[in-house]
């Protein structure tokens, strides 16, 4: 039984005892009781995290190294994986974590090229990440790279909360590229950018798979999907030719080879859009 079908059957329960002992004064303390519990269950199912992963130990934040990045009392330089940072996030970030204890979660603490442990960090005894709170106020794009289903869900609804209520960076009208303008896009070269449009369609070359925006291949935006990817998306249940003519959201880095190009490595970095859904509003 899931959560809300254990909260569900617990409403259910309460409902049928108050009805029963409405007229018994006697048992008033113990149905306050009763209301008080199930309210407290409630509550905690409700607000359950989805980024409780492995614990990667704790520290105090002693600098903030750059957009995305600190440096705790120990040394270890902290990379915030899930996000990529804006104009506002450093600023932010600050804000959020300067002199704090925090505590890391992960997958993975081998230090990167430059010697960082990505993670994902939380300020004192919050279940939150400072990652969603930077993208749900706008202060941070979620990256995708986080591949835990729940924590990348979380982080992703945090992101469209924003977006729906124009935090932050995305006030900016232009924020999201259309991918029906393709100079646009070629402007954001070596930039993380997010693309909406509706794809054309699905045309394979060699090892790579394209999803073309444009009618002109050279010089319309188009997605690229190399052949060691593809399994990550039949696992999905997703075929890449079923893709014509949906409209979908896409982010990644800006390529500039015959045209804008973002490369998707992830699954996560695809999202599918409704019809007649307003662009930049999906969760």
């Amino acid at each position: 039984m899931t959560g809300h079908e254990e909260a569900s059957s617990r409403n259910a329960t309460l409902e049928v005892k108050l009805k029963h002992n409405a007229t018994s004064p006697g048992h008033v303390a113990r149905l306050l009781h009763l209301i008080v519990a199930t309210l407290l269950i409630a509550s905690h199912t409700a607000l359950a995290a989805p980024c409780q992963l492995e614990s990667q130990g704790e520290g105090r934040v002693a600098a903030i190294v750059d957009a995305r990045s600190v440096r705790l009392d120990d040394g270890r330089d902290i990379r915030l994986t899930g996000i990529e940072p804006t104009a506002t996030t450093k600023q932010a970030l600050t804000s959020l974590l300067a002199g704090r204890d925090v505590t890391l979660r992960g997958t993975d603490d081998t230090p990167d090229r430059y010697g960082r442990q990505s993670a994902l960090v939380f300020v004192g005894e919050s279940d939150v990440p400072v990652q969603a709170t930077l993208l749900a106020q706008g202060n941070a794009i979620a990256s995708a790279e986080i591949m835990d289903k729940d924590c990348a869900a979380s982080l992703m609804a945090s992101e469209a909360a924003a977006r729906r209520q124009k935090m932050g960076s995305w006030t900016d009208p232009s924020a999201i590229k259309n991918a029906e303008s393709p100079d646009d896009i070629l402007a954001e070269i070596g930039r993380f950018a997010v693309v909406e449009g509706k794809i054309l369609s699905v045309r394979q070359a060699g090892a790579v798979t394209y999803l073309n925006f444009g009618r002109n291949w050279t010089r319309g935006f188009a997605a690229t999907i190399s052949k060691r990817t593809l399994s990550a998306f039949e696992s999905a249940g997703i075929a890449l030719k079923s893709l014509e003519n949906r409209r979908i959201r896409v982010r990644g880095w800006v390529e500039g080879n015959a045209g804008p190009r973002i490369e998707v490595r992830l699954v996560g970095q695809i999202e599918l859009l409704g019809a007649n859904e307003p662009a930049g509003v999906r969760p």
